[in-house]
């Protein structure tokens, strides 16, 4: 039986359809955007338009662009949801047309790709839009369908495989493995591909097996064009369109200019634990791994990622580092305060707090995220 989880951002998405605004719903291929579309439609007590913006027939509905085409468009409705938007040609163009002209319009719109999406509902819609951002299912929405005892296992599980939700119907590791490989095949490099007029596919996945090998770690832009041929610039190109398909993120160095103190540098995370893992073709559970510190990091910064987007946090997040080699995970500047972290995938791994830290940065908090204690920080 398919299990369809209650999304965290459900109730946020619903309560943001207000007449004349645009609710954007961002977010990477395959982690349920139209599912989620079909759950908040079942709450509509009034007709609905839901169109395709992959559809060819969308599109040129569209595209002839004035208020009264739009008015016989939707008739007596007043909600209109349009899937995989960023498809249509200067949609932000005509949401804004709808928004202004058509007195009592609810508009949801999605899209697979943020650099796509934003680039035409930019500016055009400018304060009448609310943007939410959907992720692969995070732990706090796995609380559904798990007990505490059943959690400390599909953990495990989890920081293989990663967070897909179709995962969750697949009980074979071989059609896991399948699927995951279909991801990257069929949808991540097919986004990439399509937009910029990128066209070598081998250039991106070894640019992202040198980021999965690397994650946690600073990048040398320079080092990796030397190892796949390409400028700085380009290397830096082909990252920024990996994080806008919702990939791969960046977390930057933090520095107030202590002494010693990294003021630059970025490290790469990957979105999902699967797509990392199964692009260095290493899908062996945790016990036969030497990368469980990898894994355990990667993970719970995306589930930390997405316990801070869900909840509309004002926070600002970073790595820290001095060239004596005393660093810190993660930290989190909000609320007029620094928090520092560090991952410790073992319990029984204590971390103390650098003293160059705790010297430069008073009134500050340090804690230690592990196997054990993590859900207090993700839910």
């Amino acid at each position: 039986m398919k299990q369809i989880l209650k999304r965290a951002i459900e109730a946020q998405v619903l309560k943001s359809l207000v007449p004349n605004k645009v609710v954007v719903l961002l977010g990477p291929r395959r982690v349920g955007k139209t599912v989620l579309i079909k759950q908040i439609i079942e709450q509509f007590d009034e007709p609905y338009l839901l169109l395709n913006g992959e559809d060819g027939d969308t599109r040129k509905i569209l595209e002839h662009r004035s208020k009264q085409s739009y008015v016989n468009l939707l008739g007596a409705k007043r909600t209109l949801i349009i899937d995989e938007a960023q498809k249509i040609p200067e949609v932000g163009s005509i949401l804004k047309l709808m928004v202004d002209e058509i007195e009592g319009i609810r508009i949801l719109v999605t899209g697979s790709s943020a650099f796509d999406i934003n680039k035409y509902t930019g500016e055009p819609l400018t304060g009448r839009k609310k943007d939410f951002n959907l992720f692969a299912l995070s732990e706090a929405e796995l609380d559904q369908v798990e007990n505490e005892i059943q959690k400390i296992a599909n953990l495990k599980h989890r920081l293989v495989y990663g967070n897909y939700p179709e995962l969750l119907q697949l009980a074979d590791a071989s059609e896991k493995r399948e699927y995951l490989q279909d991801l990257v095949n069929a949808y991540l490099l097919k986004d990439i591909l399509e937009f910029e007029n990128i066209r070598n596919s081998d250039k991106i996945l070894n640019l992202l097996r040198l980021i999965a090998f690397q994650v946690g770690g600073e990048i040398s832009y320079n080092e990796i064009g030397a190892q796949l041929s390409m400028s700085k610039n380009t290397v830096e190109k082909y990252l920024d369109l990996l994080s806008k398909v919702y990939v791969l993120h960046s977390v930057n160095a933090f520095s107030r200019k202590l002494r010693k103190e990294i003021a630059k540098g970025k490290k790469w995370y990957f979105y999902d634990n699967g797509l990392r893992n199964i692009l260095i073709g290493n899908m062996n559970p945790i016990e036969l791994r030497d990368d469980i510190g990898k894994l355990w990091e990667n993970y719970i910064i995306s589930e930390r990622i997405k316990f801070q987007k869900y909840n509309r946090m004002l926070v600002y997040n970073y790595f820290w580092r001095t060239y004596d080699q005393q660093e810190i995970d993660w930290i989190e500047d909000r609320g007029g305060r620094l928090h520092a972290y560090e991952f410790k995938w073992n319990p029984n791994k204590k971390a103390k707090e650098p003293i160059a830290w705790k010297k430069g940065y008073e009134n500050t908090t340090f804690e230690v995220v592990n196997s054990e204690n993590y859900l207090d920080w993700i839910r």
